[in-house]
């Protein structure tokens, strides 16, 4: 099959289109710098044009109130794109839990975008994945001061990248779901727990203090970032650090 990867430069998506080039499909890789724009629509018809497949890995650039537009925006205009290119599978990447917490803004706006393709006109799959390991980094620097990093313990079940693009890929290159499938890794930990696994890896000294106040995932409750009746991808935490 023909399958257009928007948003096929980045993290997910270059390895979204090694996947499904190993799988012998013609994966086209677009984004920005290959002259496609998903908010003005530039370029869309002719990415979309003879692909059975769009698979959307764009992500809106700020995680605030802004993030709506975004997803409202580069949706209208790619499912019209898609419809008039008579594309007969749309995918999209999501966030397990990503309906159940209403306090994040960013949540919001993916659960919105959940909404758009689903109400769309071409057969749809949504895959939720849970949080990757490979953001662990960005969390840490987020709530970092000094010799302590303030995380919550918030329970999460961290899937590696390769495995979210696995799982994508082969969704992408199967039959429309027109509902979704959640992918999630073997093992769930709390982010302060995995906070300091991770520092211990590394060597770095700093102290992890609890603090159920501290960073985006502070408004998490419960246990809503896991899934124990996803489809689990096999690499754990300790063996991606190594």
């Amino acid at each position: 099959m023909k399958i257009a990867v928007i948003g096929g430069t980045g993290l997910i998506g270059s390895q979204v289109v090694t996947d499904l080039r190993a799988a012998g499909h013609e994966a086209v890789p677009h984004s920005k710098s290959t002259g496609i724009d998903v908010i003005s629509g530039q370029g869309l018809d002719d990415a979309l044009r003879g692909a059975d497949v769009v698979v959307n890995l764009t992500n809106s650039p700020t995680f605030d109130e802004a993030s709506p537009a975004f997803f409202q925006t580069s949706m209208d205009n790619l499912l019209a794109a898609a419809d008039r290119a008579g594309v007969g599978h749309f995918v999209i990447l999501s966030i397990v839990g990503v309906d159940r917490v209403p306090e994040l803004d960013y949540y919001k706006a993916k659960l919105l975008q959940e909404q758009i393709l689903a109400a769309g006109p071409v057969p749809y799959s949504i895959v939720r994945a849970t949080q990757f390991m490979d953001f662990m980094d960005a969390v840490l620097s987020w709530t970092a001061d000094g010799d302590t990093v303030r995380l919550p313990a918030t329970p999460i079940q961290p899937i590696a990248s390769k495995d979210v693009a696995r799982a994508v890929a082969e969704v992408a290159a199967g039959a429309p779901l027109n509902d979704i499938r959640s992918v999630a890794g073997p093992e769930v930990f709390t982010l302060d727990e995995l906070g300091r696994i991770t520092l211990s890896h590394k060597g770095d000294d700093r102290t992890v203090v609890t603090d159920p106040t501290a960073g985006m995932f502070a408004a998490v409750k419960g246990d809503v970032l896991t899934d124990k009746n996803a489809h689990l991808a096999p690499t754990r935490y300790t063996d991606w650090l190594s």
